[in-house]
């Protein structure tokens, strides 16, 4: 790639005067000696999961294996039936997407890991909600997709995606700020304002452990999911708006990287602390054991 930081990612695209998608499309191609039409044709694919994964958990019975999670997306859609809700339709919808494709994960369905399988919901939330709000079609939403791809390619050469290492911070914060960019970019932002998205989300989630009760990709990963389409959208308003990130978002990365090295073992998916070793935690996981 001809990037490896963002500030670096939105001085190519200015300076050749195109979007961050479409420089990840040519990028993406040239360093896999793909056609650039058959990267955009995987990529619509992986879409198209995507899309299917939101169904079936707005749809089916996602109650996962262990029966600790399952069908709370359901549960947000049709409290959107009954009541208004405080977060509003557009935010509210998002977030019962994200929490749909979490759900799917975590009852052994199909998912695209973006970044990773504890963060899938997440990008998907955003995507297809804001599709079809604004009316947009697959094209742009993949683009939309090579743009996030771009952003989550700078984070994970320079700090990282991964609980294990880096706690929650890196898996559900990256997810956060790849769809913040992303979105920015969908919205017609500059590359400079869709950086400064990223920046500004990824600020909002420094420090977030990963603590999965049992050891598993459910609680409380799943509802971290859906707050987090709810922080990818306020990012990129803020950002299309004209807020700054005045750290910059490089300077961000660089913290991220600082803190989840500086986490204890225990906050970084062991299960060996936070919520997962509360009394209600501990509890879970010897009943998860006997079963």
């Amino acid at each position: 790639m001809k990037f490896r930081t963002l500030q670096q990612l939105a001085a190519l695209c200015e300076a050749n005067n195109m979007t961050i998608g479409r420089l990840m499309l040519e990028e993406q191609s040239a360093e896999s000696g793909r056609s650039a039409e058959q990267e955009f044709a995987k990529m619509t694919e992986y879409y198209s999961v995507m899309k299917e994964a939101v169904e079936r958990g707005l749809r089916d019975n996602t109650t996962s294996r262990s029966g600790l999670t399952g069908l709370d997306a359901q549960r947000v859609m049709a409290y959107r039936e009954r009541e208004e809700p405080s977060l509003g339709d557009a935010a509210s919808e998002a977030m019962a997407y994200a929490l749909a494709v979490s759900e799917v994960n975590a009852s052994m369905g199909r998912v695209i890991a973006t970044p990773t399988a504890g963060s899938c919901g997440i990008i998907p939330g955003v995507f297809v909600s804001c599709q079809r709000r604004f009316g947009w079609d697959d094209e742009r939403m993949t683009y939309g997709l090579f743009a996030a791809g771009a952003i989550g390619y700078v984070i994970a050469n320079n700090s990282f995606v991964s609980g294990a290492e880096g706690g929650c911070q890196a898996e559900v914060g990256s997810a956060i700020g790849m769809a913040a960019g992303a979105l920015a970019e969908l919205r017609d932002g500059t590359a400079a304002q869709a950086v400064h998205a990223v920046g500004l989300a990824l600020k909002n989630t420094l420090g977030l452990i990963c603590d999965p009760v049992g050891g598993l990709v459910e609680v409380p990963c799943i509802v971290r999911n859906g707050f987090g389409a709810v922080t990818a959208l306020a990012a990129a308003d803020m950002a299309l708006a004209g807020v700054r990130s005045v750290i910059p978002s490089d300077e961000v990365i660089q913290v991220m990287l600082e803190v989840g090295s500086a986490m204890p073992a225990k906050h970084r998916e062991t299960a060996g602390g936070g919520l997962a070793q509360t009394p209600t935690g501990r509890k879970l996981m010897e009943e998860l054991r006997k079963k």
